[in-house]
């Protein structure tokens, strides 16, 4: 089934921007649905934004609506997530997923280890 691996994540200041990373060793990356789910402390994973397996479709949490972009490049197995006007409460461990339904999907059966993300006020 491959690894994912995220990139890109660190401190910024609020209102500040990162783009994610997340690598999919896969060879059959582009029948995967993909998304980014974010954990904070204590809490359980929400997903953020979510992508279909062609990149036609997207959809994105209330929370990051406007201000989170996913996109996916298939001829380099990647899956982007680029952030914009960061706050505080953005503060959380990102983690890609990839889902074997191809869509935008609420199950997904593979996860990347994570990358911190912290916005300073």
């Amino acid at each position: 089934q491959g690894q994912l691996a995220e990139s890109g994540g660190g401190s910024v200041q609020a209102g500040g921007s990162l783009r994610l990373s997340c690598a999919y060793s896969e060879r059959r990356f582009t029948t995967y649905g993909m998304a980014w789910f974010r954990q904070l402390p204590g809490q359980g994973r929400e997903r953020v934004a979510a992508i279909n397996r062609w990149g036609t479709s997207t959809m994105y949490a209330d929370s990051v609506q406007g201000r989170f972009t996913i996109s996916r490049d298939n001829a380099q197995s990647t899956v982007y997530l680029e952030m914009n006007s960061l706050k505080p409460e953005d503060t959380a461990v990102y983690y890609c997923a990839a889902s074997a339904y191809g869509g935008i999907s609420t199950k997904y059966d593979y996860w990347g280890p994570g990358t911190q993300v912290t916005v300073s006020s």
